[in-house]
């Protein structure tokens, strides 16, 4: 790792930290490049996780997908997580924490409203940020995208009545425009892109000229990460200097759900004896969110200045810096991974580095 990676937890504070400052002290910037959106989605943001996910999505051979059905163990426990276990673990402790333990602490009226937008949150798995996760832990890039389209095309189907059914909701309208665009932008644009740079650079550079080229643009994707981090917290600087105790007892709900879920997710991937390389990305993507899927919802069925609104907000601005603290503990508990019985057992040299490292 290079010194700029080494203390990416520094930069990262950093960035909150003046993401908030700008956010307080200069207010109309922020509201003029946060109003660059359509359909709820940030243009300028979707540019920056453009620059996070090109470079890792240039790692995938679309000839080795067919690979992926080896990690079978893998794909199970990410759709069990993600749709059987977090949108209910989340209504769980919504109603244990907001709506029992802090409830004294809170807007009484805006109660059920906070419990429905972790709800929202939670009903929503990751489809871009995943794939910087997953690069960061050593992810296998072929595994990571299979389950972001996964997850996506259940998305579009179960959505809508998981949601409806844990609101208590006969209907709910569903933010297609922001569902689409989402896919259309942070999955099929940059695939393209990312393909057709690839075969450019292995048709004039070889397969060790695409390394070069990656190592080369890995800095510039933690460099959006950090930008993505600033413009987050600039946006939202100062609802969180006005009302901070409110912020943080909403933030610990999806706090303990991240850590339960991506937990959970690391620890059956080690029984069924998958890749450690699978079981990363496993545990990150379900424990991430699709951030702007969740706000465009809750703006739409609750409004803008709503309590669901301000906790799908929440799980935005903890989002990187919790995520970075399971990337770092998923790092470091590869060698006690790797000593599980069942691993042990189904490894093999090639299921034990990600497909990247053989390019």
């Amino acid at each position: 790792m290079s010194t700029f990676e080494r203390y990416l937890t520094l930069w990262v504070a950093l960035c909150i930290a003046i993401g908030i400052a700008l956010g307080h002290f200069i207010p109309g910037v922020f509201h003029e490049i946060g109003s660059m959106e359509v359909a709820k989605v940030n243009l300028p943001v979707a540019v920056l996780i453009w620059l996070m996910i090109i470079p890792m999505l240039m790692k995938i051979d679309f000839g080795s997908l067919s690979r992926v059905k080896e990690h079978w163990r893998g794909i199970g426990v990410t759709l069990f997580i993600n749709w059987a276990v977090k949108p209910f673990s989340m209504a769980l402790l919504g109603w244990l924490f907001i709506g029992y333990l802090f409830r004294p602490y809170l807007p009484e009226a805006q109660i059920s409203s906070y419990i429905a937008g972790l709800i929202l949150l939670a009903a929503a798995p990751c489809t871009a940020m995943v794939f910087v996760w997953s690069n960061l832990s050593n992810g296998e890039p072929h595994f990571t995208l299979s389950q972001v389209a996964l997850n996506d095309l259940i998305m579009v189907f179960a959505f809508a009545p998981l949601v409806g059914l844990l609101l208590g909701l006969s209907a709910i309208t569903v933010p297609w425009q922001t569902l689409l665009l989402s896919v259309a932008l942070y999955i099929v644009v940059p695939v393209i892109i990312a393909q057709l740079l690839r075969r450019r650079l292995i048709a004039v550079e070889g397969r060790e000229g695409l390394m070069r080229w990656l190592a080369k643009l890995q800095p510039l994707s933690l460099v959006a990460l950090l930008a993505t981090l600033v413009l987050l917290f600039g946006f939202q600087g100062q609802q969180i200097l006005g009302q901070p105790v409110i912020i943080a007892l909403l933030a610990v709900p999806i706090l303990i759900q991240v850590y339960f879920n991506a937990g959970l997710a690391y620890l059956l991937n080690r029984t069924a004896g998958e890749a450690h390389c699978v079981a990363g990305p496993s545990a990150l993507i379900g424990a991430s969110n699709f951030f702007e899927l969740a706000v465009a919802a809750a703006i739409s069925l609750f409004g803008f200045e709503s309590g669901a609104a301000l906790a799908t907000v929440v799980g935005v601005l903890i989002e990187v810096p919790v995520m970075l603290s399971v990337v770092k503990i998923v790092n470091a508990s590869r060698s006690w991974y790797e000593r599980g019985a069942a691993v042990q057992r189904s490894s093999s040299p090639l299921l034990r580095e990600p497909a990247s490292t053989h390019e």
